[in-house]
């Protein structure tokens, strides 16, 4: 229900959600336990209430960074708490949020998740971070009796769900291309008050586990598309732009063959004459993230005879011949054959 722009929701007995303002929280009348990576009060703790605080349009970065406590401190004191909370920070609108729940026989669980994706990142790969932008918090309450090791198995299982939903958007790393796997700031948190049946499994294969993924998944992805609605309505140079192949790069490198000159207008020319263009050069780049982790499918022998053939399934290898300056094209294999033959193709035609 919502009285005075309050939002609340009851989770379970003695257990609600309240949305207010720029914090969302979950609170108990007893004690929950947590397993929580939040920046504030995080680690294995007893706390009353989870909240995700929402950074005001307008809060100075410097001050969030010189003194996130203020922000934390004044944001709970709207839904009347000050003490035995743990606190989550996203920029991204606490009014975006998403909560799923499904119920079983001896359990229920409830996520809640607030998602911005605009800075993706791929773990493991090298990041030079100049700005923070793109928060997934995400905060999964069971009504039940998950043991520790039980709720440390939920936390990574939301967290693979977590990465499963941007899998879903095919939303990129902006400091490599490569497959994001989330931002450089998320957050997990599961709470329970721990009564009943103990539940000592919550992988993704198990009873809690097989909720959790789901409710995590979903409300993630409901989430990210109310924050940017973007992710549903990108063009193919969009698409190309997220894996580092902006439009100017590729017009250059094309150019780089022998009786190939093309800007960048031009093969945007090129590509609006030529819908299924676009569909070769997506085709392209996924043959090409195979290429880069050397997944070679087992039925051909070579990457470079394949990738000088793609989108020119009907030419006879003699004209898959490698093109004169072909090498000194900086892109990588797929993308860089199916670019060169529709521009051929297309210059071809004038």
């Amino acid at each position: 229900m919502g009285i005075g722009g309050l939002e609340e929701f009851a989770l379970a007995e003695n257990t609600k959600l309240i949305v207010k303002d720029n914090v969302l929280a979950v609170i108990c009348d007893n004690v929950l336990k947590t397993i929580s990576s939040a920046i504030f009060n995080g680690g294995s703790k007893q706390v009353k209430a989870v909240l995700n605080i929402g950074v005001p349009e307008g809060y100075s970065d410097h001050s969030l960074h010189l003194d996130p406590l203020e922000l934390i401190t004044s944001s709970a004191a709207k839904v009347g708490l000050t003490k035995d909370y743990l606190a989550m920070v996203t920029a991204a609108k606490i009014k975006n949020y998403s909560l799923v729940s499904k119920k079983s026989d001896n359990f229920s669980v409830h996520v809640a998740a607030t998602a911005g994706c605009s800075h993706g990142e791929s773990s493991g790969e090298e990041m030079d971070v100049q700005e923070i932008l793109g928060t997934i918090n995400i905060i999964v309450f069971i009504d039940g009796n998950p043991s520790e090791s039980c709720m440390v198995a939920a936390l990574i299982t939301a967290t693979e769900a977590k990465s499963a939903a941007l899998r879903d958007f095919d939303v990129r790393s902006r400091y490599t291309g490569d497959s994001a796997t989330g931002s450089i700031t998320d957050s997990v948190t599961v709470a329970s008050p721990c009564h009943g049946k103990t539940l000592s499994l919550g992988g993704p294969a198990s009873k809690l586990g097989k909720l959790v993924g789901y409710c995590a998944r979903h409300a993630v992805t409901e989430a990210l598309l109310k924050q940017e609605p973007v992710w549903v309505c990108r063009s193919v140079l969009d698409r190309l732009k997220e894996r580092h192949l902006p439009l100017e790069k590729l017009a250059a490198e094309v150019s780089k063959v022998e009786g190939l000159t093309v800007t960048a207008d031009g093969l945007v020319e090129i590509l609006s004459k030529n819908p299924s263009a676009g569909v070769w050069l997506l085709a392209a780049v996924k043959m090409d993230d195979d290429y880069k982790k050397n997944l070679l499918p087992t039925d051909f022998t070579a990457w470079t005879e394949i990738s000088k053939c793609f989108g020119a399934i009907t030419q006879s290898k003699q004209n898959c011949e490698k093109l004169p300056n072909y090498d000194s094209v900086d892109l990588p294999p797929f993308i860089k054959y199916a670019l060169i033959k529709l521009v051929k193709d297309a210059q071809s035609m004038r």
